[in-house]
């Protein structure tokens, strides 16, 4: 199954990065891991203004990433900051992303953003239903370095 991104001019682009404010990061890695893209583009996107709330898979013992408290889920993110999450960045492999759509679909962000090489047509469908936008296979920090 094939799935075209609905989300790729550089306006919708920059729309959508000037609009959001809060980004959870679905497989963000800790600072034991500071030089991989998982750890760095969340930092940047800090840098940048942006809110960032740490949703790692792994790494149980992990209690702060970025110097921000870690949530086991989005959903247990959204209550437990008490913000609306804009935009959910993902670090997962394809194949891992579909089970965190219903996740996803609970705290109903405006946008789904899959970092570069990460893609999967169901899951984008399935939010895409919810109005959530999609996009995949993309560097955000690629994206918002260039458009920024």
């Amino acid at each position: 199954m094939t799935y075209d991104n609905p989300m790729t001019t550089d306006a919708q682009l920059k729309r959508l990065l000037t609009d959001v404010r809060t980004i959870a990061v679905l497989g963000i890695k800790p600072e034991s891991h500071a030089g991989q893209p998982a750890h760095d583009i969340p930092e940047y996107l800090m840098e940048h203004g942006y809110e960032v709330i740490p949703v790692p898979v792994y790494y149980p013992d992990v209690t702060s990433i970025l110097g921000k408290p870690v949530y086991r889920s989005l959903e247990a993110a959204a209550k437990g900051t008490g913000k609306k999450i804009d935009l959910v960045n993902v670090f997962r492999r394809s194949q891992d992303v579909e089970p965190h759509v219903e996740d996803i679909i609970a705290v109903k962000p405006r946008a789904v953003w899959m970092q570069s090489g990460i893609s999967s047509a169901a899951a984008a469908k399935r939010l895409e239903a919810e109005g959530i936008e999609v996009i995949q296979d993309r560097c955000i920090f690629v994206d918002h370095r260039r458009l920024m």
